[in-house]
């Protein structure tokens, strides 16, 4: 099945920066599109980015374009996104996933991915 780890979250003021970091293991991530997403209390779980099997494609919702950077390092097994200019309305839970059946064209549909990690926290203070 595999696993997916994701890190990286923490308490920062509006306008900061932080990098999630989304590690593999068990299946080798770099076949697959990986995505990120998060979820607000209340609220559906939205996808932020996705990522080609290779890294040459990526992919964006509108509320983060520009400010969010999705990359990957397929030698260890890890995507990463970073994070500028965050809003108090990015604080949610961040989740990575995969897209097992993609690998080039990569959707911002939760329903694609599986399997997933277990979140990390981003809470942005105004």
């Amino acid at each position: 099945q595999g696993q997916l780890v994701e890190s990286g979250g923490d308490s920062v003021q509006a306008g900061g920066s932080l990098t999630l970091s989304c590690a593999a293991s068990g299946f080798s991530a770099s076949s697959n599109c990986m995505g990120w997403f998060r979820q607000a209390p209340g609220k559906e779980r939205e996808g932020l980015a996705a990522i080609s099997a290779g890294g040459s494609r990526t992919y964006y919702a509108d509320s983060v374009k520009g400010r969010f950077t999705v990359s990957r390092d397929n030698a260890q097994n890890t995507v990463y996104l970073q994070m500028n200019s965050l809003e108090p309305e990015d604080t949610a839970m961040y989740y990575c996933a995969a897209d097992r059946s993609s690998t080039y064209y990569c959707s911002l549909i939760h329903r694609d991915y599986y399997p997933w990690g277990q979140g990390t926290q981003v809470t942005v203070a105004s």
